[in-house]
């Protein structure tokens, strides 16, 4: 049985403000990269053979400190970067209310239908990140894997891999640096664990 650990970058400097990310390259905070540690240091008795990291300096910096920790060797690799945002890229979240009202209304209620100018669509992320993981389960088929990602790429991958249609994505939210766990069975991929941020107690 595989184990695939999905871990989402921590804090950034655009976290902080409420700023739409996508495929701009942020840097971690102070807070994230305290929130790094945590999570590696839960995944010391965790069993994970290789880790796999988007090239996006939030996600990589994550990661990397995470392979410091567990001595894991670290793959970067630019198909597991975040949903591109198109023009939302660089505004807020209040920006986006005030200028684009009915397009983020159609995001939070529908996003799956959402088409943004420039942009990528979930079914184009989800073509593109499953079949990078579904060749990755392939080549990695003994190996307990870490992904270090972003929120919509990790969503997509876990809706991926339990066979749900993408329309669901609006069902799940994923926190800074929360571990989420898939299990590869012989018969089914099993979710057992979501969103889990337990290792950051003390940091709240």
């Amino acid at each position: 049985m595989k184990k695939i650990f999905l871990i989402r970058h921590g804090q950034s400097e655009w976290n902080k403000l409420y700023k739409i990310q996508g495929q701009q390259d942020t840097m971690l905070t102070d807070l994230g990269r305290k929130q790094a540690v945590r999570i590696g240091s839960r995944l010391i008795n965790e069993n994970v053979d290789i880790i796999f990291t988007s090239d996006l300096a939030r996600a990589f910096d994550t990661a990397n400190i995470i392979s410091g920790i567990i001595n894991k060797p670290l793959v970067v690799s630019q198909d597991i970067r975040e949903i591109n945002f198109g023009k939302w890229e660089g505004l807020t979240l209040q920006n986006i209310k005030e200028m684009y009202r009915d397009e983020y209304s159609l995001w939070l209620k529908e996003p799956d239908r959402l088409e943004i100018e420039g942009a990528e669509t979930l079914k184009k992320l989800e073509a593109r990140i499953m079949n990078w993981i579904n060749n990755i389960i392939m080549e990695s088929r003994e190996n307990n894997i870490a992904i270090v990602s972003h929120s919509a790429t990790l969503k997509t991958i876990i809706l991926g891999l339990l066979g749900i249609d993408i329309s669901h994505y609006k069902n799940i939210t994923l926190h800074n640096v929360s571990l989420s766990i898939v299990e590869c069975r012989e018969y089914n991929n099993v979710l057992t664990m979501l969103n889990d941020t337990s290792h950051l107690k003390e940091l709240l």
